[in-house]
């Protein structure tokens, strides 16, 4: 690489090349929507220059990681999704109190729309809770200008920094000058400082002073950052993240008139630079992407300062709070805002319905999760018993749709175990439960609960999805390549534990039904649904792949193939016998080994093929 380039660059790879270019020694993170990029491209480009990148088991660790190698002297950066950040908190709030000797950059990937989330959750919030400033890129350049910053601005004043990214900045392409990583800054040593770092009751209410001074600094030092002006009237409008491209464009293109005030950091707002452009305004629009908080700060510094210039958001309804902005949105606001016509409002406007027919999400084709289900469907139906499904956070959350059924309820990641442990109390014992984890959110989150179910004795049906890889998020690393889950189930006590193949459908509704007297009887029963990720075993084997087809003669269009697998390979005909896109299949066999007229048949050795598969 020459020094510098321009490049089109995802926003998560500009994050982490900035972090390479501002000497970056240590990165952690662990997998979720939108924030999984940042790592990976860390572990593939950072360890040849000499970083260490590291998928952890959850955040908490990632966190601790880091924040580890900062307090050190490291300069270091963890990564996650919003709601991961939540599985941090307390190590979060711990390092405001500690402080860092290196620079330490903690990156939250926001999800406005909950494009793949649970929550719409602004994590710029929590800056404001822990005392920690907050950045907020707008583009995929300034994310990687941002990063570089950042690290600069925790150094220099021995403080974590978080960089708030959401959705259209992580996930959208755009040019962004890169230039040669810097050599990592690992720390030389660690000096040791207790009284600093060692958080007992005496220490932290000295540091809670300490922190307090540090504050008011940082509060003062955020004045001195590159903060955008663009002059345009005596109409202000101040921005931050990506509100500002939509403003921008909006401002431009439609002619309005007014300038612009985009602030780095959200959290604390750079009071004097607000309060100098504010001089200049008969009427201040917020725009922002989330929750009033930028708005709120506003709000009271100009009441402080005894300024009454009226200011306008979120609070009179002008812009969203849910979902995401968009350029439609911005205008229509502005326009009420600043009682103007809103140039793409036309006097006839012609109303065009633009929504998509519906199309909900299926499992891949082969996924043994569908397996999993049906087997699971099957065998409790059998047994007679009617459980309540405690799901959990992963591609497995698609059980909740026909012709499964089986996510009654899941929140968080771990929530599986938790919740239904309470179900299960709270029903004094009334409700069969059965708990429904995958591979690596079991490592994330479910090994506490487990223990818990253990030794509290909650009967409860514990069922594993392996599939050997973090499917959701891109097929990332996870312990369970190293760990196995069974001999870890066994080693924290579960009164029944075993390991099955779900493309074995007549072997897995055995141990199923096993696993049910178990619990039954009283017992805590775990069963590890092992075989790798569809779409991870066509990648890796690509030439050993066995397709089926079906013999239309000894088909008699029952429908149990495609109403109970519901495999997307699996297609119904017009007079109802089944045919499977040969485009589509992955060899799995359960197709074939639910058909009870053997109309389902394979091009190839299976055998040899799901071998190669089981070896994932």
């Amino acid at each position: 690489m020459s020094d510098c380039t321009v490049r089109l660059m995802l926003g998560n790879h500009a994050i982490a090349h900035g972090a390479l270019e501002a000497g970056v020694a240590v990165a952690t993170g662990y997998p979720g929507t939108p924030s999984s990029e940042i790592i990976e491209y860390l572990i593939d480009y950072g360890r040849e220059f000499g970083v260490y990148a590291e998928w952890s088991s959850n955040e908490k660790v990632a966190f601790e990681i880091a924040y580890g190698a900062a307090l050190a002297g490291a300069r270091s950066i963890t990564a996650m999704k919003h709601v991961g950040l939540n599985v941090a908190m307390d190590p979060l709030m711990s390092s405001a109190y500690t402080g860092v000797r290196g620079g330490f950059v903690i990156v939250t990937a926001d999800d406005p729309n909950m494009w793949s989330s649970q929550n719409e959750q602004d994590n710029r919030w929590v800056g404001l809770h822990a005392y920690i400033p907050v950045f907020e890129p707008y583009d995929p350049q300034s994310a990687k200008d941002f990063v570089k910053m950042a690290i600069e601005f925790s150094e220099k004043h021995s403080h974590p920094v978080i960089l708030r990214s959401v959705t259209r900045v992580s996930h959208v392409r755009g040019p962004v000058t890169v230039c040669q990583p810097a050599k990592p800054r690992y720390a030389e040593g660690y000096v040791k400082d207790p009284k600093r770092h060692a958080l007992i009751p005496a220490n932290a209410r000295a540091l809670k002073e300490e922190l307090i001074k540090r504050w008011g600094i940082i509060e003062r030092s955020v004045d001195e950052l590159p903060h955008m002006y663009v002059e345009g009237g005596r109409n202000l409008i101040i921005t931050s993240g990506v509100a500002f491209t939509y403003t921008l464009e909006a401002v431009k293109n439609y002619g309005v008139r007014a300038s612009i005030l985009n602030v780095v950091t959200p959290v604390p707002l750079p009071r004097k630079t607000i309060l100098n452009a504010v001089s200049n305004a008969d009427r201040v629009v917020v725009v922002e992407e989330g929750d009033p908080v930028v708005e709120q700060q506003l709000k009271a510094l100009l009441y402080d300062e005894g300024i009454r210039v009226p200011v306008l958001g979120k609070a009179e309804n002008l812009f969203n709070r849910v979902g995401e902005l968009t350029i439609n949105s911005v205008m229509d606001g502005l326009s009420k805002a600043l009682n103007i016509v809103n140039p793409l409002l036309s006097k006839n406007p012609v109303k065009i319905d633009y929504t998509p027919p519906p199309r909900p999400p299926v499992f891949c084709p082969g996924c043994p999760h569908a397996a999993s289900f049906y087997e699971l469907k099957i065998s409790t139906a059998k047994a007679g018993v009617k459980p309540i499904f405690s799901g959990d956070i992963g591609c497995y959350s698609l059980g909740i749709n026909n012709p499964f059924n089986e996510q009654d309820l899941l929140t968080n990641m771990g929530s599986s175990l938790g919740l239904g442990m309470g179900i299960y109390h709270g029903t004094h014992g009334g409700e069969f439960v059965v708990a429904i984890i995958g591979d690596s959110t079991f490592f994330h989150a479910g090994l506490p609960a487990l223990v818990n179910a253990v030794y509290n004795k909650t009967p409860m049906l514990v069922v594993v999805l392996d599939n050997r890889v973090t499917a959701m998020t891109g097929g990332q690393p996870n312990p369970t390549s190293k760990v196995d889950i069974g001999s870890v189930a066994k080693a924290l006590g579960a009164d029944y534990v075993s390991t099955v193949d779900p493309f074995d459908v007549k072997k897995a509704q055995e141990v199923i039904s096993e696993a049910i007297n178990v619990v039954r009887r009283g017992g805590v029963a775990v069963v590890v649904m092992k075989r790798g990720c569809a779409l991870e075993a066509t990648r890796l084997f690509r030439g050993y792949v066995v397709r089926y087809y079906v013999d239309e003669n000894a088909c008699k269009a029952c429908g149990i193939c495609y109403n109970l697998i519901a495999c997307p390979a699996l297609i119904p005909l017009e007079n109802r016998k089944a045919w499977i896109d040969p485009y589509m299949c992955v060899g799995c066999s359960v197709c074939a080994q639910v058909c009870p007229y053997n109309a389902i048949r394979p091009e190839g050795n299976v055998k040899e093929w799901l071998s190669k598969w089981a070896e994932m």
